[in-house]
């Protein structure tokens, strides 16, 4: 049996068999197409849309089945010729076959009507230009003009058609490639590779919304290291992402030289990507020593140092976020307090573990501090057998402290005992800078705890250092908080 004429066993739906009977009474024919048909051939669970392709008029068939069906809510985009609709929780998009033209300036094509073979040959990888029958007559018949499947079977990347034409012809598709090879760990094929290199400039005319979508995908990936030395080897890194490419390599100077800081960065993110699947977190290991090349240094009798990589590193993480369209909200802001917090557990590493130490850690973490603590375990890379055990019985021990001053402490997510307002009632102070000295005052006292977190410690400890200060007591206020 060949692949053509190969017949699959699709799941029992309603849908699928209707919109076989309605294809032969509107003349037309009805195929499933795109990752679902992929993923049903891999076996591989994920975004259960379903795509379907009718050879006629595809908004017409998707409202005659959904009326069919029972559903009067049909989504119709006149622009595209596509129309969606749920059907038990999943989303079906119908589209007329079709075939493509582009310019060079844009990666919107020009549409007309077109047969099955146009549209799986306007497909981008051979993966994705199969086509399942739903007509009655050959009901999960596999149509394969491309040799998908044994390029599924193969692990390959492929382009149906010839690939610099592919690529020119709609850039986004060289980032899709990398994202597969990175989501299915598959291997893109040698000339399919090449072409990407040759056209990775063309690269520019797509929008950041489109690339960062891609790179959120890769990096979602269950390894995403495999996509970005893919990116690297391109050359499309330099250009979609200049930071992170600046960050390959190593400089030597008196025979001494630094590991390359691009490689530790994306074994970092395998490291992180095998306890977690926030996107987020795994961002803040992208992006952790971010600002090692900017910082780098040869000091002589030292070597070569990143002094305050952290600190400049999180000042970095808006401008790339504003570059690629990425939302700048709490989101940006959890990714850019991780990256200047980052040393801070390695400090303690390597240092006695105070309380002092460990409380401030609680105080400017918050409830970040456990995903700090993931990233600080995954930014161990070293080939060092012992090293990596010794910093992870260490990192251990913090954890263990952590928990320990947190309970007696309970300075997660930090409120100051006594308020700006209450310092001013009791001083009888307008707006002024000693407010924010007792505040500190009493923050600080607290962190290196010379008084505990208590009402009543902190507000004897404010009367003291207001008339330190020169202030006089002008009102006294209750030691615990008013209902």
């Amino acid at each position: 049996m060949t692949d053509n004429d190969k017949y699959l066993v699709l799941p029992e739906n309603n849908l699928f068999t209707k919109a076989g009977e309605l294809a032969a009474e509107m003349h037309a024919e009805a195929y499933l197409v795109g990752g679902y048909v992929r993923d049903m051939l891999l076996c591989r669970s994920g975004n259960p849309d379903i795509d379907i392709v009718v050879t006629g008029d595809g908004i017409a068939f998707a409202e005659k089945l959904a009326a069919s069906l029972g559903i009067s809510q049909v989504t119709v985009f006149k622009n595209f010729g596509t129309a969606m609709f749920h059907f038990h929780n999943v989303q079906y998009e119908f589209v007329g076959a079709r075939k493509e033209s582009y310019d060079r300036n844009s990666r919107n094509p020009s549409v007309v009507p077109g047969s099955l073979t146009d549209d799986l040959n306007r497909r981008d990888f051979t993966i994705n230009a199969m086509a399942i029958s739903l007509q009655c007559n050959d009901y999960g018949k596999l149509i394969d003009p491309h040799g998908g499947m044994n390029d599924l079977k193969n692990g390959i990347i492929r382009t149906p058609l010839e690939p610099d034409i592919t690529f020119s012809d709609d850039p986004l598709r060289m980032l899709r490639a990398i994202r597969f090879a990175s989501q299915l760990g598959f291997t893109p094929e040698a000339e399919t590779l090449a072409a990407i290199e040759r056209n990775a400039h063309r690269i520019e005319i797509i929008t950041q919304e489109r690339i960062h979508t891609e790179l959120n995908k890769i990096i979602a990936s269950q390894k995403p290291s495999v996509g970005f030395r893919l990116l690297k080897q391109t050359g499309l890194l330099a250009l979609i992402f200049p930071e992170l490419d600046l960050m390959s390599g190593v400089e030597t100077q008196h025979g001494i030289g630094h590991k390359d800081n691009f490689y530790h960065t994306i074994q970092v993110l395998d490291n992180l990507a095998a306890v977690s699947d926030d996107l987020w977190l795994r961002w803040s290991a992208l992006l952790h020593d971010i600002a090692k090349p900017v910082t780098k240094k040869f000091v002589e009798g030292q070597g070569w140092t990143f002094h305050a990589h952290n600190f400049v590193g999180e000042k970095m993480v808006p401008q790339i976020f504003k570059r690629l369209k990425l939302p700048m909200n709490e989101k940006m802001k959890y990714v850019q307090k991780l990256v200047g917090l980052h040393m801070r557990p390695i400090a303690l590493v390597e240092e006695e573990v105070t309380d002092s130490a460990i409380r401030r850690l609680l105080f400017e973490a918050g409830d970040d501090i456990d995903d700090l603590m993931k990233l600080c375990e995954a930014d161990i890379t070293s080939k060092n057998e012992e090293k990596v055990n010794r910093y992870l019985k260490n990192f251990s021990m913090v954890r263990a402290k952590l928990k320990e001053v947190e309970e007696k402490d309970a300075l997660r997510n930090f409120q100051p005992p006594v308020s700006g307002e209450e310092i001013m009632f009791v001083f009888g102070l307008e707006p002024c800078r000693a407010i924010g000295e007792i505040k500190n005052a009493i923050k600080d006292a607290i962190l290196d705890g010379i008084i505990p977190n208590k009402r009543d410690e902190a507000l004897r400890f404010m009367y003291s250092k207001g008339v330190e200060l020169g202030l006089e007591i002008r009102n006294t206020i209750a030691a615990s908080n008013p209902d």
